[in-house]
């Protein structure tokens, strides 16, 4: 991190925006992230959304609340975007934290003020995106596809954490700038400390459970959006997580074609069929219809009227030998119809 000026007074000076010539603070040489950021404001139209955005944004009466509060105040706190190469739509701006404020003001129809980050990586654009909304809310209030996204990021081995530390620290200083401290983390330093167990103290979650998010992260959007949706529990989104795209993609449109509900019997049996599955297969399977197998005729049973079982049997015959008496009257009965069967055709 680099030296605090004790100076810093507001968010221009922290963030080094443009200031006179006198007042220009040089960015010592270890820092790791770009050090020069303007505050300009944009149309929301000129800003394009983050690709591969994994939170969901307001709705409902949320979103009505913030599009009351920016039609009568505007935008209060500017969002963060990031310069990019002209795109093939005309982009060259891709937003980073502030989305949601983003879509409240179009449909308030208000300008956003933003700070824009130049020469940034998407690897450290990443992390901007993710630690934001963790700093904004609780990890434990996020969705299934949400903590998935968080996990997938701290447990990938492209993120250095010095550098996420070093993020942090700014996106932090960005909420309240009057607490500044020292991070005796360098942003050039690499720690490759990634195991599930590390991971999942952080947020307070075992092994297996951060194992199971990381899968979820593979799950194509709409069936993200449905695990978070409670459609099916997290352990039918892991075994969902293991069919090819396209197979993922057959389900979501069986699916939202029927009122067909995912058990872990139907996962199961959609995990084996893997490779094979064809959309018909996998509606079959949906249904229910697949795993259904034909019933055996089974034989039916016959009572001993009382009358006949008093003229042939005492109340003290067991049972192995009411059932051996039964077998061999049986076997001479049938054995002397088989003789007279035979007599009467010769």
């Amino acid at each position: 991190m680099p030296k605090i000026n004790p100076r810093i007074k507001s968010i221009d000076d922290l963030l080094g925006l443009d200031t006179p010539a006198e007042e220009t603070v040089e960015p010592t040489p270890s820092l790791s992230l770009p050090t020069k950021n303007t505050i300009i404001t944009l149309s929301t139209q000129a800003i394009r959304g983050f690709r591969g955005h994994p939170f969901r944004l307001y709705e409902g009466d949320r979103l009505n609340d913030l599009v009351e509060s920016i039609s009568a105040h505007g935008v209060l706190t500017p969002a963060i975007i990031r310069k990019i190469e002209r795109d093939e739509d005309g982009f060259e701006y891709e937003m980073l934290a502030g989305h949601n404020r983003q879509n409240a003001a179009a449909i308030a129809n208000r300008e956003l003020p933003c700070i824009v980050k130049e020469n940034l990586s998407d690897e450290d654009a990443w992390i901007y995106v993710i630690e934001t909304n963790v700093l904004q809310r609780s990890f434990s209030e996020m969705l299934p596809s949400e903590k998935a996204a968080v996990l997938a990021l701290r447990y990938s081995k492209m993120i250095c954490q010095g550098r996420r530390n070093d993020i942090i620290e700014e996106l932090k200083k960005l909420e309240n700038p009057d607490e500044i401290r020292e991070n005796g983390t360098c942003g050039n330093e690499c720690h490759k400390s990634k195991s599930r167990d590390v991971v999942g103290a952080e947020y307070d979650l075992k092994g297996r459970a951060v194992a199971n998010y990381l899968r979820i992260n593979e799950l194509i959007t709409p069936l993200k959006r449905r695990i978070d949706d409670a459609e099916f529990p997290i352990v039918v989104a892991v075994q969902l997580s293991y069919l090819a795209e396209q197979e993922q993609q057959m389900v979501d449109d069986v699916l939202s074609g029927s009122k067909y509900k995912v058990n872990e019997g139907k996962v199961v049996l959609l995990r084996e069929y893997t490779g094979k599955l064809t959309p018909e297969r996998t509606g079959q399977i949906l249904s229910g219809e697949f795993n259904r197998k034909p019933k055996k005729p089974s034989a039916a049973a016959f009572k001993v009227k009382p009358a006949i079982y008093k003229k042939y049997f005492t109340a003290s015959i067991s049972q192995k030998e009411f059932d051996s008496i039964v077998d061999e009257a049986l076997a001479l009965y049938f054995a002397q119809k088989g003789q007279e069967s035979e007599q009467e055709a010769g």
